[in-house]
């Protein structure tokens, strides 16, 4: 086990999560990921927590919720720390442990190299005030359109808020991604339509070596032409997994496109989208699944006013 990775992991459990001594902690790791977790589970016990380590087998994608038992432990911590292979952000598990109150960091697809660089390092202070401002937009727009390479993609987010996932989970309830720093919405079911080419990463595929051009009709993805595309479709499966779920924007100046989108949607000057559940942060859609695609550098309107220029906020 490595000592560095255990002093950083003290770190993100101090700073980020607010661990104290005497408090409960659920590490929840699937094998894959079981090295990562013990050496948080070794830092919440140097803390002075009470450390619970749980592993499971891993999941077959992302969304797909644990073990009842897992549910159970992550509702009854203080503090929840999902290290695995697929994301847990959007899975009732995750929803029900923030509801009663635990404070809870997702860490889908987590590296060595992610744990040490990269997203990991940035300032989170300034991390969740340019979040705040972003989710604050999308919180007060009715309409957005993405527009890149002469491709565009609009849809409906009037009466939807926007969420935060700025690493600081502080409070009681409080939950989202380590590392982090997005504003991101549940876009209005159905209202999606056009076409955006994601050119970043996608979930469960990795980083993308050339461009993926996504069709969009009256909400749901209809055709995906390019490099994993395919893929992609099978993963969504025919049902509820091809409904546009999210849309989100990237607020970390120091996260970098590395293949898992756990880091790459963080990434200053990108935005991403995902297809499947958003019940989890003010959707209707529970599919089982959920997808994330980034794209880097678009162009981004609010209700007609642009707000991002080639990735660059404005």
């Amino acid at each position: 086990m490595s000592e560095s990775r255990i002093l950083i992991s003290m770190n993100v459990l101090k700073d980020c999560l607010g661990l104290s001594r005497g408090e409960l902690l659920a590490v929840v790791a699937d094998d894959d990921k079981r090295e990562l977790a013990e050496s948080v589970y070794e830092a919440g016990k140097r803390l002075g927590a009470e450390s619970m380590l749980l592993v499971m087998q891993p999941r077959s994608k992302s969304g797909e919720e644990p073990p009842a038992p897992v549910a159970e432990a992550m509702a009854k911590a203080d503090v929840a720390v999902c290290i695995t292979t697929h994301s847990m952000t959007h899975t009732a598990a995750r929803k029900q442990a923030a509801a009663a109150g635990t404070r809870v960091a997702t860490m889908p697809g987590m590296t060595d190299d992610m744990f040490s660089n990269g997203a990991i390092t940035a300032d989170y202070a300034q991390v969740k005030e340019l979040t705040e401002q972003v989710a604050a937009l999308l919180s007060a727009g009715r309409e957005v359109r993405v527009e890149k390479d002469g491709l565009s993609l609009s849809f409906s987010i009037d009466s939807r808020d926007g969420v935060l996932s700025t690493g600081l989970y502080l409070n009681p309830g409080e939950s989202g991604n380590l590392p982090s720093g997005e504003a991101y919405i549940a876009p209005m079911e159905g209202t999606a339509s056009g076409q955006i080419k994601v050119d970043g990463s996608i979930a469960g595929i990795g980083a993308l070596h050339s461009p993926l051009v996504l069709t969009v009709e009256q909400g749901r993805l209809t055709a995906a032409e390019g490099e994993g595309g395919d893929k992609l479709l099978q993963m969504l499966g025919a049902g509820d997994g091809r409904f546009l779920g999210e849309f989100g924007i990237g607020t970390n100046n120091k996260a970098r496109i590395t293949g898992v989108v756990l880091e790459d949607e963080k990434v200053y000057g990108t935005i991403h989208v995902a297809f499947g559940s958003n019940n989890t942060f003010g959707g209707i859609v529970a599919a089982g699944v959920h997808i994330d695609a980034v794209v880097m550098k678009p162009d981004v309107y609010i209700d007609d006013k642009l707000i991002m220029l080639a990735g660059e906020l404005l």
